[in-house]
């Protein structure tokens, strides 16, 4: 996908805010309510749902509904062109796995009060960030830096 470029001020210009003016929390970014799969759930589901909803990554959850990782929908697409897949496995065969070592890779809760800087952070280093309930038990949204750089733009900064 090209991104046309223009004067919209970018993630650099966020560091130059003052805290307070940047945003307040994630809630601020009014992301559409998240969209996860079962572990169990066939990949010509996964591709079809996928493409409904335009979505880049879908996390995929276990009976508890508790994040085991995601599907990265381009790379998906990719396999399912070149018929690497079979439409009836299970999308846990095609998931990345999220890494939660507690002493090299800890778990990071953002919730719908995480600050928005805080999430700035997290996300330097991150593809996106799953945006959970304050229990950790649901999956509310997926947020991208994409989505702050929508945000700053809506904002005018």
């Amino acid at each position: 996908m090209t991104v046309a470029t223009t004067s919209a001020p970018s993630l650099n210009t966020l560091s130059t805010l003052p805290p307070a003016d940047k945003y307040r929390g994630a809630v601020d970014l009014q992301l559409p309510p998240a969209f996860a799969l079962p572990q169990d759930d066939a990949i010509a589901r996964a591709m079809e749902l996928a493409f409904d909803r335009d979505f880049s990554h879908i996390p995929v959850l276990d009976r508890k509904r508790k994040p085991l990782g995601y599907l990265d929908v381009p790379k998906l697409k990719s396999k399912w062109e070149a018929g690497e897949l079979n439409p009836s496995d299970p999308v846990s065969a095609s998931m990345t796995k999220f890494n939660r070592s507690p002493t090299t890779n800890p778990y990071t809760t953002i919730t719908p009060a995480t600050p928005l800087a805080e999430l700035e952070h997290f996300l330097a280093t991150n593809i996106f960030a799953l945006v959970t309930d304050y229990d950790r038990k649901f999956v509310l949204a997926v947020a991208t830096p994409q989505d702050l750089e929508n945000f700053v733009t809506r904002r005018g900064h």
